[in-house]
């Protein structure tokens, strides 16, 4: 049982309807609804979200991720207009855009990613936007195509230390999430952003040398959450951190060099995404 109750913000039942109404007409998914974060509400009075696109099956099956896995329908030619719409009509200031993986297209994705930027660039040039991507199997031709949609941040989860990677990741690869944001890093000029979760069985010196490892790839910004587990088929939670561990975290994180962290019980990838 969890000794550490953070609180959370009661959602705002007529912002929520308004969303959830504009969210439903447009048929997109939200991370923040899907993954019932307890952060959505405050992000959303923020004027942020979090969209998945290229469907809600990955063909990966990590142990800490409720996304069900499969393989997924082919991409859908009418989601990047329809994200820009209701992006549009939600009056968002910052966009996140992620997606579960998809290693069986070609380009794992990328050109969709490319084209939803797009999307939101014709109709709202002003919104911030961050893309939070796959590793698309280190494919450079894929990774140059995100780079070349000129995106505001681009993002990438290692999300766990390098001994326990191929337990909670086994189909992904410590070391190739560390080429992927290094590739973002040396290729492109926009900030390049990572997330771990603690709590799964690592030692807060694999942390250290975890967010050592980030930063020498080029990450300039970091975000820790406790991990929950998201049923008992899941990876159990190893353990409980106080908040007191993660501002300690947080500290330790901007003294090793990292210009931006968000450090909580309850941070997840995409919290604060704006102002980091």
């Amino acid at each position: 049982m969890n000794p550490y109750k953070p609180k959370v913000k009661v959602p705002d039942p007529e912002k929520m309807v308004h969303i959830n109404n504009i969210l439903n007409s447009s048929g997109l998914t939200t991370v923040c609804e899907e993954a019932a974060c307890p952060n959505r509400n405050e992000c959303y009075a923020r004027d942020t979200a979090t969209f998945m696109i290229l469907g809600d099956t990955c063909t990966r099956a990590c142990r800490f991720c409720n996304v069900k896995t499969g393989k997924g329908e082919p991409p859908d030619p009418t989601e990047p207009e329809r994200l820009a719409m209701a992006v549009k009509a939600l009056q968002l200031r910052y966009v996140v855009i992620t997606s579960v993986d998809r290693d069986d297209l070609k380009d794992h994705g990328a050109a969709h990613f490319a084209r939803c930027v797009k999307a939101i660039r014709d109709t709202s040039p002003e919104v911030k936007i961050e893309l939070l991507t796959p590793d698309f199997r280190y494919d450079t031709r894929a990774l140059d195509t995100v780079i070349r949609s000129k995106a505001d941040k681009l993002a990438h989860n290692e999300e766990t230390v390098r001994r326990l990677s191929a337990v909670i990741r086994p189909q992904s690869s410590y070391e190739r999430s560390l080429q992927t944001l290094r590739y973002y890093a040396m290729h492109s000029k926009t900030p390049v952003k990572s997330s771990l979760m603690a709590g799964l069985g690592e030692s807060e010196e694999e942390l250290m040398e975890t967010m050592q490892d980030l930063l020498d790839a080029g990450v300039t910004q970091l975000t820790l959450g406790q991990y929950l587990q998201p049923s008992p088929d899941h990876h159990p939670v190893v353990r409980y951190y106080p908040e007191t561990f993660f501002e300690k975290m947080r500290v330790l994180a901007l003294e090793m060099g990292f210009e931006a962290v968000a450090s909580g019980i309850l941070v997840r990838s995409s919290y604060f995404a704006e102002n980091l």
